[in-house]
């Protein structure tokens, strides 16, 4: 009687505990909808538009309020997207209201390095200066060099007095698991086509393959080229005298980088709101009006485009898998380009991808799609970081591509990657198995007694022949679709495949991408082969309500908010593994993520 009345007493206060629980997670998800209905804010006459770029920056950031609630916190993550960056410092272009930009500037993330996101930014700005409009860029906590290159578009660029700009250029570091199997009894099962496809190196080699080091050297130098050459344009400073500087790897003090011209004087916060003070003409009584732009993005605007032609842009984010999610490709996505195929009020569609790549079939369910709509009306693929193996294998049908010139594309490849652990379940853990079959090849590839992909038995040669036939196969079918698109010959392009990496800047000269650009330069370029001079933009897919993403995902965001919290930055590579690993048949993926200070 003790013992139940122990266990009723245990089960109730649980009871109590997950209610207590559920009641401040409602408590917060009340907060997030009360966050995400905030009322329009008003611009004041001779405001200074703040842009501080502190979250991650995706393409496209949801409106969901549930999308990245911290469960920490209570509240959520608000990312605002590249589009709105791009549409907003437009808008302050030709509003009246906007003085100038200040830019708020310490480190900025996105995907692969968010070269190409840092580009297109820039790219905006330069065009905002043209409105006669200042910009001036300062940080108290120092500059990346990614966020340092965004400040160089500035007219003038501060920097606080002891936080020195630290020049290194650029690295990769890759991880090798081989060793590690090897010691809990795990074999890689690897089937590749491409001596460049090093996505499976790490897990069966210690150190990088010659052909890998080399691709990785020459994407490295035309990723730091295009900075350093960005850099010495706005600063007027020799390429020459930025990469000595970076060579000698010394921290100068910040008078000294005054003095090569880096930035334009070393100062406090306070003294640096005096000079935007001083650039909007008011006087030491006046307050400054700043608006951050997340308020901007809030305020009310006179002009509405009721055009009823229409460019869709579809937003292709994250790895290609077997279901659409809030960062994943889908086959979902094919039936959006069809239906925008469809509408007749479209009259171009712009491909806005930033993929490594996923599954192969998912990527060739897409491209059908793409062929047949870009048959139909203009279809214009916008590469934004990467646009890789899948992502490019989805891009390669449109009729006009448009790379930044430091996007990550190619990667045209195939691999599949399987795990026996014949040693691990046996030797170590004492698993035995047995097997009935009815045919001769009933079991393919074992069976699976963990709650982990990692088979019982490796594959025989056999099998493994059956596999590499698979994979030449869906390689020979991977340089068909970029055949046709790009109007090549298959030798050709087979030439500059085997799973080779390269920036826009390269894919351009090789005829895998048409135009240096981005997502706004995607969009001209839609507008003027449909004749377009008046049209409104549809963003696609529509995103499902905060309701049915609760029902649907807000288990998972719990999870993947308890995970991050956890890990750390030992996150994305908890991440990667896993969604690699998850991906079933032949896999169309760039090697690893890239990371860039």
């Amino acid at each position: 009687m003790k013992s139940f009345l122990k266990y009723l007493l245990a089960t109730i206060v649980g009871i109590i505990i997950v209610h207590v629980i559920l009641f401040f997670v409602f408590i917060g998800l009340v907060g997030a909808i009360a966050s995400f209905s905030s009322p329009t804010i008003e611009i004041k006459d001779n405001t200074i538009l703040k842009l501080s770029l502190k979250t991650a920056i995706p393409d496209r950031a949801s409106e969901n309020p549930f999308q990245n609630f911290n469960l920490m916190t209570m509240s959520p993550e608000k990312q605002i997207g590249l589009n709105k960056i791009l549409e907003y410092i437009d808008n302050a272009s030709k509003d009246s209201r906007i003085k100038g930009i200040y830019l708020d500037l310490t480190e900025i993330n996105s995907n692969f390095g968010a070269l190409a996101t840092i580009d297109e930014i820039r790219n905006a700005l330069l065009r905002f200066k043209k409105s006669g409009k200042f910009i001036y860029s300062y940080t108290n906590l120092g500059y990346s060099q990614k966020s340092y290159y965004l400040a160089t578009v500035a007219d003038s660029v501060f920097v606080n007095p002891e936080t020195p700009l630290l020049l290194t250029g650029m690295s990769a570091n890759i991880s090798f698991y081989k060793d590690l199997l090897k010691k809990i009894g795990v074999q890689p099962e690897v089937i590749r086509v491409g001596k460049f496809k090093s996505a499976v190196e790490p897990y069966i080699e210690t150190h990088m393959s010659d052909a890998n080091r080399e691709q990785v050297q020459t994407y490295l130098g035309s990723l730091w080229g295009n900075i350093v050459k960005g850099i010495s344009a706005s600063r007027n400073i020799p390429v020459e005298k930025i990469n000595q500087i970076t060579d000698d790897f010394k921290i100068y003090p910040t008078e000294e980088f005054v003095k090569e011209g880096f930035f334009d004087g070393a100062l406090y916060e306070n003294a640096m709101l005096d000079k935007l003070r001083e650039a909007c003409g008011l006087t030491d009584d006046e307050k400054l009006s700043l608006t951050s732009f997340e308020d901007y993005t809030k305020a009310t605007f006179p002009s509405v485009n009721f055009a009823a032609d229409k460019i869709a842009v579809i937003y292709a984010q994250g790895n290609i898998e077997f279901q659409q999610g809030p960062e994943s490709i889908g086959p979902e996505l094919a039936t959006t380009i069809r239906k925008a195929r469809e509408d007749k009020n479209i009259k171009a569609i712009v491909l806005r991808v930033n993929s490594p790549g996923g599954s192969a079939l998912t990527s060739d369910i897409i491209w059908k799609e793409v062929q047949l709509a870009a048959q139909t009306k203009p279809f214009i693929a916008s590469m934004g970081n990467v646009a890789a193996s899948g992502g490019y294998y989805i891009s390669c049908a449109a009729d006009t591509i448009v790379a930044d010139p430091t996007t990550l594309t190619g990667s045209i490849g195939i691999f599949g990657l399987l795990f026996s652990g014949e040693k691990l379940i046996k030797d170590k853990l004492g698993i035995s198995s047995d097997v009935v079959k009815t045919n001769e090849h009933s079991d393919f590839g074992g069976g699976y007694p963990l709650p982990i992909p990692i088979s019982d038995r490796p594959l025989t040669d056999y099998e493994r022949n059956v596999m590499q036939t698979y994979i030449n196969r869906g390689y020979d079918t991977f340089l068909d679709r970029v055949s046709q698109g790009r109007h090549m010959t298959k030798e050709a392009v087979n030439e500059i495949a085997q799973g080779r990496v390269w920036t826009g800047e390269d894919a351009l000269k090789l005829g895998l991408v048409d135009v240096l650009g981005g997502l706004e330069d995607a969009i001209t370029i839609a507008a003027n082969k449909a004749g377009l001079n008046n049209y409104q933009i549809t963003e696609l897919p529509v995103e499902r309500s905060p309701f049915e993403d609760i029902l649907i995902n807000f288990s998972q965001s719990i999870r993947t908010s308890i995970l991050k919290s956890e890990l750390g930055d030992f996150y994305d590579t908890y991440r990667e593994q896993k969604e690699l690993l998850k991906i079933k048949g032949m896999v169309a993926r760039i090697p690893y993520d890239l990371t860039f200070n």
